[in-house]
């Protein structure tokens, strides 16, 4: 007779799964920036070829990391360490991880930020959040985008501007995303914005929790991502 199984916790399995995914992700990644140090070696057909590597890796990298924190928000272990940071540090990271495709692909990322602005907030989830964000924007703007940082109100507003064809209106017009019910015939999965809704609500301060948007014109005419932080 055949020994009885123990029940499988598909989602711990998926959850070390994808953490091994990502794990080897990052020594991808890190192979690809070693190469990018001698790309001017390279042709200019395998160098536009690396940045798109480097691209869609850091992209895959991206959505583990999101996987990972919907699981431990599921089961109550997803950390939010708050503390202060100092907002040029996060624009400039964020920068520093798209500045390879972005010069190979000849488009143009501006930062706009008063000078010394301090905040709390978790350093890397935000991080993590607006890379995303301007990801997103590299994948379907035409040449420009803007990273736009204003303090108004008691709150921290962060906003990506992008020069493509912004947002279809059935992102603008939705409800709150339900993870559930996938709009595949879209190509849209709602993972991305449904991470960075979850990250912002978890930033809290007299009462108050941040917020995203999404929306059409802005600087440049095209979609506009907004961060909310209390």
């Amino acid at each position: 007779m055949r020994p009885k199984l123990p029940a499988i916790d598909f989602a711990s399995v998926l959850a070390s799964t994808v953490h091994d995914m990502k794990n080897s992700l990052c020594m991808l990644i890190q192979a690809i920036e070693l190469i990018q140090q001698e790309s001017l070696q390279l042709s200019p057909p395998a160098q536009d070829e690396l940045a798109r590597l480097n691209y869609e890796a850091n992209r895959l990298n991206s959505n583990l990391l999101q996987l990972l924190s919907l699981y431990r928000l599921e089961r109550n272990q997803l950390p939010v360490q708050i503390d202060q940071h100092v907002v040029a540090d996060v624009t400039e990271e964020v920068l520093l991880k798209n500045q390879f495709f972005s010069e190979q692909q000849k488009l143009q990322i501006t930062v706009e930020q008063p000078d010394d602005v301090y905040w709390y907030f978790d350093y890397d989830l935000i991080v993590n959040l607006l890379n995303d964000a301007v990801a997103n924007a590299l994948r379907y703007c035409r040449q420009r985008i803007a990273l736009i940082v204003t303090a108004q109100q008691d709150q921290l507003v962060i906003e990506v501007h992008d020069d493509g064809k912004g947002f279809p209106d059935f992102m603008l017009n939705a409800a709150p995303f339900n993870m559930n019910t996938p709009d595949l015939a879209n190509n849209h999965t709602g993972l991305g914005i449904f991470f960075a809704t979850l990250i912002a609500t978890a930033h809290q301060n007299k009462g108050k929790h941040g917020s995203v948007e999404l929306a059409n014109g802005g600087r440049f005419g095209g979609g506009v991502f907004r961060l909310c932080l209390p």
